[in-house]
């Protein structure tokens, strides 16, 4: 790989290994005494800010470049993250968590279109395939490492927090390229990104599908625990299958990356949409703690299957001058799947909740076929 794809994967490795302060928020706040109901205010705000930053991140990414933007994201969140550890009433711990969340994942469509621009379209399945691997791998090692620095002091957590934001903003600015950037006179002469999205429309197709995958993902961090509790289970099980998940993504990801090389984005994406499907449905039926696993081990590998496919697709759909644009479509897309996602997964799950299994299956099926419908519609631009 490059060089700066190097800095660029080990400074987002470092910085998601002591991204701390989101998975520990809820109970820091708890901490401090502020009730469940406002813990769980302040986990809605972070998301709030994380879809205004897809909003505003990949317009600043075309304009500013990609090493500006992510400098940006990161020495602001710094500061920010400081300013979440000294609010002290409710409102001004969601201003802060809002204007936190909106800087510390403004980086995403720069890091997305970082990747695009320095990768061949040849490669981009397994260059995104790694980055996720790296993220998932210091997800996982951060929480542990949390989790012992939270025992001892949450002041520590916020600081080491910022200051591995802050190393990575200022070790971008020193070592990563600009890459591509457009002033808005330019973008003029040569199209803008909102007219390109919405005339092509096999991708605004694709888009829908993936949306359909997201919206069943998303049900593993707010349905899924739910049903292994009424199913009888210890919280335990519940552990041990996330952990499942997290291993079988370290172990597999850069192995079905090569594979997904071979075939077109959209039929990955497809797969990966119909297996999370699948996997989530089988949860219906397959009730025994080995089943539980068997599912788990299904969508696992279509989370896999979809998700590098889907960034390289983007990234091969969209112009040059438009990547970070493209990547932020990408973004809200996902942001709307674990925005509605738990909200409609929570409310069937009232009234049916094996209903909720049979919906993941219905809309996992619907997401594959309209990914593959997007393929027929090649990009106008590409076209032309």
């Amino acid at each position: 790989m490059p060089r700066t794809a190097w800095i660029l994967f080990a400074g987002t490795f470092v910085h998601r290994l002591a991204s701390f302060v989101f998975p520990f928020l809820a109970l820091y706040l708890t901490r401090r005494g502020l009730s469940v109901t406002d813990a769980g205010l302040a986990i809605s705000a972070y998301g709030v800010g994380g879809v205004a930053a897809q909003l505003s991140g990949g317009l600043l990414t075309d304009r500013v470049g990609r090493r500006n933007a992510i400098a940006l994201s990161m020495i602001a969140s710094a500061i920010l993250v400081l300013l979440v550890l000294a609010a002290r009433s409710l409102p001004a711990v969601l201003a802060a968590v809002v204007a936190y969340s909106f800087f510390a994942e403004l980086h995403r469509p720069a890091s997305y279109a970082l990747v695009a621009d320095l990768f061949p379209p040849e490669e981009r399945v397994p260059a995104y395939a790694f980055y996720r691997l790296l993220v998932n791998l210091a997800f996982a090692i951060g929480l542990a490492i949390g989790g012992f620095l939270a025992e001892r002091s949450f002041t520590l957590l916020f600081a080491i927090d910022a200051a591995s934001s802050a190393v990575f903003g200022v070790l971008s600015l020193i070592a990563l390229p600009h890459g591509m950037r457009i002033r808005k006179e330019e973008e003029r002469e040569i199209g803008g990104a909102r007219a390109a999205i919405f005339a092509d429309t096999g991708f605004m197709i694709a888009l829908l599908g993936i949306l359909g995958a997201a919206l069943v993902y998303s049900q593993v961090y707010s349905t899924f625990p739910l049903w292994i509790h009424d199913l009888g289970y210890e919280p335990k099980v519940y552990g041990l299958l996330q952990s499942e998940n997290g291993f079988l993504v370290v172990l597999l990801e850069l192995g079905i990356g090569a594979i997904a090389m071979r075939f077109p984005r959209t039929r990955m994406i497809a797969l990966g949409s119909l297996l999370l499907g699948i996997g989530f449905g089988a949860h219906a039926v397959l009730l025994s703690a080995i089943g539980l696993g068997v599912a788990v081990a299904i969508w696992t590998i279509g989370e896999i299957a979809g998700s590098a496919s889907s960034a390289a697709f983007v990234a091969d759909r969209a112009p040059p001058h438009l990547r970070g644009r493209y990547q932020s479509s990408l973004g809200i897309v996902y942001g709307l799947g674990f925005t509605l996602g738990p909200l409609g997964g929570t409310a069937l799950y009232q009234a049916w909740p094996r209903g909720v299994w049979v919906a993941c299956l219905v809309l996992g099926v619907i997401g594959a076929a309209l990914v593959l419908v997007a393929e027929r519609s090649p990009s106008p631009i590409a076209a032309r």
